[in-house]
This record gives C-alpha cells, sequence and structure tokens, in this order.
C-alpha cells in the first residue's frame, strides 16, 4: 500500500512540475486585433531559454522575412526565427536575455513568468529602461 501511494505522489510531483515549466509550444495574441497570431516553441539549450516561431496563423504572413532585422537576424524568414534568447531562470521568472519583433527588428530584453492561478498563461514582457509592454500566451501543450 505504502508502494503504490508513494507512486502516486510521486506521479503528481512530476505532472505538477511539468505543468510549471515554460517549456512547450505557446500560442501568441495580435495586441491590436486580439486574434491568434503564431505558435512559438520555446525549449532549453545550454541551460537557457530559447523560442522560436514554429507556425504563422496568416497564410500571407508565412513566407516574410525580417527585414527590419540587424545581424544575423537580417532578411532570415520569420518562420523558423528564434525570437526569444537566453533567458535565464530567476526564481519564477526567466530574464537576462532579448526578445526580437519580427514586426520591426527592434530587439528588447525580456523577461517571461508563467501566471500565478493559471500555469497554461505564460507573460512575456520586452522592455527598454522603464517602458515596457507585455503580452499573455497560451499553452498549446
Amino acid at each position: 500500500m505504502k508502494l503504490i501511494l508513494s507512486s502516486v505522489i510521486l506521479m503528481l510531483c512530476f505532472t505538477f512540475s511539468n505543468a510549471q515549466d515554460v517549456v512547450g509550444i505557446w500560442k501568441t495574441i495580435d495586441d491590436n486585433t486580439g486574434e491568434a497570431k503564431s505558435h512559438i516553441e520555446i525549449f532549453k539549450k545550454g541551460g537557457k531559454v530559447y523560442g522560436k516561431i514554429i507556425k504563422i496563423l496568416n497564410p500571407e504572413a508565412r513566407d516574410r522575412v525580417c527585414s527590419e532585422c540587424e545581424g544575423e537576424d537580417k532578411n532570415i524568414k520569420i518562420l523558423g526565427m528564434n525570437i526569444i534568447k537566453g533567458l535565464e531562470r530567476d526564481g519564477n521568472e526567466y530574464s537576462g536575455g532579448t526578445i526580437t519583433d519580427p514586426e520591426n527588428g527592434k530587439i528588447y530584453k525580456s523577461k517571461i513568468w508563467l501566471t500565478e492561478d493559471n500555469p497554461n498563461r505564460l507573460k512575456v514582457r520586452g522592455y527598454v529602461a522603464f517602458l515596457y509592454r507585455t503580452q499573455e500566451w497560451i499553452r498549446l501543450e
């Protein structure tokens, strides 16, 4: 009986800890229209967190390139582009990296965190000095 109870508790802890992780596929919402815009895969690499555009929902925008980007992202396809780079865990959030807005090529400092009341909602903030914009993304898996 103790073995079964221990196994159930272990499975619940594992499930809960996975649900609390930012890794996964997230749906972005357009700030202006409120419509779903893309799917971002958030993954860990070398102890840091990255986010890559894996699906663009508007068929007319799927072949666009980031013409306003600079450096290694200049003129690459937005579909497949890493827009979140180098975030590190700091308590309940990930920070210390950047996010790129492929609409205008601007790069912002960034932090992300799961909402306290719903681990299927991710807050994504880009900021310069004290100016910032925060979006809420929705977990797909």
